[in-house]
């Protein structure tokens, strides 16, 4: 049991700091059209380290399947998104996050699967899902690196946060352009 602890608590500490990095060597994008609300570093550290440690914690619950997890930090809210196979494990994610300390709200966009998946769909969901990371990275307007994107079968879902009503519905252009994508869920929120 031990190793174990101490491999989550290497993993959280892994994601934070390659958080930190991220937010320290992040670029404002230019030109989306409105001004940003925004945050000090030691906020978006603070954030960081907050979902490092809901990582850890869904990591480390039997009951959730945390690798169907998104998870999103803006000032001490937390967005929850993705997809879980039953009404359980969203109630019992939702609980464990609210116990994170540091968590303000917990915004919770998990969506109850439907039939299970063979495998074959769900490297066709991967395929997909890669498609629309990178369509969203190449469009200069799109601040992607605070969208998450996850895909069940052909439906993709766009969560995290944007700058402004803009970026989201630019997001939502972009998924809905890629090949193979029927469906796009917008679960994104404007930064306050």
């Amino acid at each position: 049991m031990k190793p174990r602890i101490e491999k989550l608590v290497f993993a959280a500490t892994l994601v934070g700091t390659l958080a930190i990095t991220v937010v320290g060597c992040s670029k404002p994008v230019e030109g989306t059209g409105a001004v940003s609300p925004g945050t000090t570093v030691g906020t978006d550290i603070d954030d960081s380290v907050i979902t490092s440690n809901v990582k850890a914690v869904l990591l480390g619950d039997s009951d959730v399947k945390s690798f169907d997890f998104k998870v999103e930090t803006r000032k001490g809210e937390v967005l929850l998104s993705g997809f879980v196979d039953n009404q359980m494990q969203l109630d019992r994610a939702t609980a464990a996050t609210r116990a994170v300390p540091g968590v303000k709200a917990v915004q919770n966009n998990v969506i109850l699967k439907g039939a299970p998946t063979t495998v074959g769909k769900k490297v066709d969901a991967s395929i997909i899902t890669s498609k629309v990371k990178a369509a969203l990275l190449g469009d200069p307007g799109v601040k992607s690196f605070d969208i998450a994107v996850v895909t069940r079968d052909d439906e993709v879902l766009l969560t995290g946060f944007v700058d402004n009503q803009i970026q989201m519905d630019r997001a939502i252009a972009i998924a809905r352009g890629v090949e193979g994508v029927r469906l796009v869920s917008n679960q994104m929120s404007i930064k306050k």
